[in-house]
């Protein structure tokens, strides 16, 4: 394992150097936005798949709707007759999850390989870059710190820069996902493989329009490093959304933007 850190810790090193003259110091940063931005691209079939899957499970929702009538009083009879309806619309029920599932082994990697003061047995070198003042090792509190210069000092600016784009794309996801759910005034839940809707989801589904905003605790505690890559995939997010579901006004309403 830790010569997979070693190996991923020279390629964004390697990535580094090749952006050093467009970014100067700045360009471990810059890396960290193009890695981010090269996951995201690897992940976007996954993306269009769920897209088209909700939209699928939308179309569908009057069939399903039947089948409950027909056999809400046997589960397995139901569960039986949704997979079959599934199979030959070709749905995946767990499509919506793998986009974000997809990215959290990068998330996770990018969290390590700035977390870590040594690599493979060596000095982690990339713990010696930073964003303006801001090192990208370091976390918001170090920045908040006398060293650190404070909230207005020259790290402290760095996030509140990040936490105003974060609080942008966080606004922007919550006016749209309330527009979509006004447009839909009894959206249908989601169901558990019985058919019927899985509990709980009534109260989590009017909570949800605010779970952008948890993007801003995100940051604020892992290292600058790793906030550079919620804060890219979050922003990449929240358009790729825009554009998947530009045509289907009620989408995407009980799939809020998260941080991957």
């Amino acid at each position: 394992m830790s010569a997979f850190f070693s190996a991923f810790a020279h390629l964004v090193g390697q990535l580094a150097d090749l952006l050093q003259p467009l970014f100067h110091t700045g360009s471990a940063a810059a890396a960290i936005v193009l890695f981010t931005a090269c996951v995201r691209l690897a992940v976007h079939p996954l993306s269009r798949a769920s897209a088209r899957g909700q939209k699928a499970r939308t179309r569908l929702a009057p069939q399903i709707a039947e089948l409950r009538k027909k056999h809400g009083k046997n589960p397995e009879r139901m569960q039986k007759a949704l997979m079959e309806l599934h199979t030959k619309e070709k749905v995946s029920p767990l499509s919506g999850c793998l986009p974000s599932l997809a990215q959290m082994p990068a998330f996770f990697l990018m969290y390590h390989l700035f977390s870590q003061r040594e690599i493979g047995g060596e000095p982690n070198e990339l713990l010696s870059h930073s964003l303006f003042a801001a090192p990208l090792g370091d976390r918001w509190p170090d920045a908040l710190s006398a060293a650190g210069g404070g909230v207005f000092g020259g790290a402290g600016v760095v996030y509140l820069a990040l936490f105003a784009i974060v609080a942008a794309v966080a606004t922007f996801n919550f006016r749209r996902t309330r527009i979509q759910m006004a447009s839909a005034p009894a959206p249908a839940l989601p169901e558990g493989p019985d058919g019927q809707p899985v509990p709980g989801m009534g109260a989590m589904m009017k909570v949800m329009p605010l779970m952008s905003f948890a993007t801003l605790f995100t940051v604020a505690v892992v290292p600058l490093a790793a906030a550079l890559y919620v804060v890219t995939s979050t922003t990449w997010s929240a358009a790729e959304r825009y554009f998947l579901y530009r045509d289907m006004p009620a989408a995407g309403a009980a799939a809020p933007v998260t941080a991957l």
